[in-house]
């Protein structure tokens, strides 16, 4: 296909076709792969057991699965830099499209702003007396660099972030399984012993194991990212399908065996898996136990190579997404402009200006404006996800009712109509338990109720307010634009 789209307001913008196979198969995986397995698992073994974090985390990799083989099957036959934006805007209804669209915009501007903060904590592990302004400032330096090169020079970094990442998960449990079966470690071998021991497998109940499936969502999130870099990737009908297939098994592989072998290491009533603290990380307590000298400094510099790579991969992902935005209309049409290396300059300038000033917001009031831009961030991702089940739902009953043969798409999803109708059901219970104690008490937590669903509100108002401007209506099936 061209690398030329022509928007409706007749603005040439072009985006070039640079991403590979192993490039998005690394951002989608890398996507997943971050402080949430680093540091949030070792919470959640201690909350709810081994058997209760693995079950949650299972339950919440079967759904991101079925998430992405929608996604592929619509990214695969029409691939867009507007993603889920673009498919709910054709799909399902106008208004739907430009609510999420500007609604992962914002997310992932806000994220950006997060991550400068933590990189400037990481960073003073090592130098206590350091800036904060220096670190703060490399860090903007390093993404913005790595995006402003090309497209391809973003696949590259993002790649090689991913790979770090990938490569100590590997490591971790190789040498975990071989610690437990007493091959490393110089102790006899650990067994089963620490998976059952006091109230385990699960602690807590069902409802301790209900807290740790709303909090394994935050972690998976930024898999949906393989949709947003589907629009500059080389041959989507091939790559897309091949990323699609290979994430089920490697969520599997990294999330499931890492937790199973963190429960079966250390007993989930150790303290320290309670701590916010990297030298309390379960991966370094692991690699402590093994004798790994410095361990906690080489797991510090893991964890900032996975703040580069989220900062990095949000830049990309909310400039793409605001690039698409205005080249169909829904935000202003200079954000489509494009410079000769393919880069949506000004969408991603944009964006960074907001990411930072953002993070400035920290400095004031006691970060007060700060909490309440990331909690109004918190809900996006899955709102995003409940975008991507309506969407394909919608795709595969217009492509039906148009006559088309489902033989002739590129991807075909496995688990249609069940996929995006599980996912669409997990989300939402996810979103409406996100704070569920607020409402448990004698009187409701209404401050609580606030601070937790605010995105919703704030979706609802983008929504709504497009819908009543320009008076849409949610798409017949038989009138749902297929072409591309």
């Amino acid at each position: 296909m061209s690398n030329i789209e022509i928007d409706q307001l007749g603005n040439k913008s072009e985006l070039k076709r640079s991403l590979k196979s192993r490039h998005i198969t690394m951002i989608s995986l890398g996507g997943t792969i971050g402080t949430g397995l680093f540091l949030a698992s070792g919470s959640a073994i201690s909350t709810a057991g081994p058997g209760g974090a693995l079950l949650a985390y299972a339950l919440i990799g079967v759904m991101v699965y079925f998430l992405m083989t929608s996604l592929g099957e619509m990214a695969a036959f029409m691939p867009t830099s507007g993603s889920f934006s673009t498919y709910a805007t054709r799909f399902v209804d106008p208004a739907f499209g430009f609510a999420l669209g500007w609604n992962y915009w914002y997310n992932w501007a806000i994220t950006i702003a997060a991550e400068i903060a933590a990189v400037s904590i990481i960073m003073k592990y090592w130098f206590p007396d350091s800036s904060s302004l220096l670190w703060t400032v490399l860090f903007i330096v390093v993404v913005l660099s790595f995006n402003l090169l090309s497209v391809k020079a973003y696949g590259e970094s993002e790649y090689w972030f991913a790979m770090i990442k990938v490569a100590t998960v590997i490591i971790f449990i190789i040498v975990s399984f071989l610690m437990i079966f007493g091959i490393l470690g110089g102790h006899d071998p650990v067994g089963l012993s620490n998976f059952f021991v006091d109230e385990a497998p699960f602690n807590g109940g069902f409802m301790a194991m209900f807290g740790i499936f709303l909090a394994a969502g935050f972690s998976f999130q930024g898999t949906e990212m393989l949709g947003v870099t589907a629009g500059e990737t080389d041959d989507p009908g091939k790559n897309i399908p091949k990323a699609v297939r290979s994430v089920f098994w490697r969520i599997l592989l990294f999330y499931i065996f890492a937790i199973g072998a963190i429960g079966l290491l250390i007993p989930y009533t150790d303290t320290r898996l309670l701590s916010d603290d990297i030298a309390m990380s379960p991966f370094t307590i692991v690699f402590d136990q093994l004798g790994v000298a410095f361990a906690a400094s080489v797991m510090n510099a893991i964890i900032l190579t996975a703040m580069l790579s989220a900062g990095n991969s949000g830049l990309y992902a909310a400039s793409r997404m605001l690039y698409q935005l205005a080249v169909d209309g829904k935000a202003p049409k200079f954000f489509a402009k494009v410079n000769t290396r393919g880069i949506p300059i000004y969408a991603l300038l944009a964006t960074l200006a907001v990411g930072s000033l953002s993070f400035l917001a920290s400095f004031f009031g006691d970060g007060v404006v700060y909490i309440w831009l990331l909690n109004a961030s918190g809900m996006s991702g899955f709102i995003a996800w409940v975008g991507i089940a309506v969407s394909h739902y919608r795709f595969r009953k217009a492509y039906v009712a148009q006559g088309r043969d489902i033989k002739d798409l590129p991807y075909v999803s496995p688990w249609y109509p069940f996929g995006p109708l599980f996912a669409f059901v997990v989300c939402m219970i996810v979103i409406i338990g996100q704070n569920y104690t607020a409402f448990t008490g004698g009187t409701i937590d209404w401050y609580g109720v606030l601070v937790s669903y605010i995105g919703l509100p704030l979706f609802a108002m983008l929504w709504v307010g497009y819908k009543m401007k320009h008076k849409t209506k949610i798409v017949p099936l038989e009138k749902c634009d297929l072409d591309y």
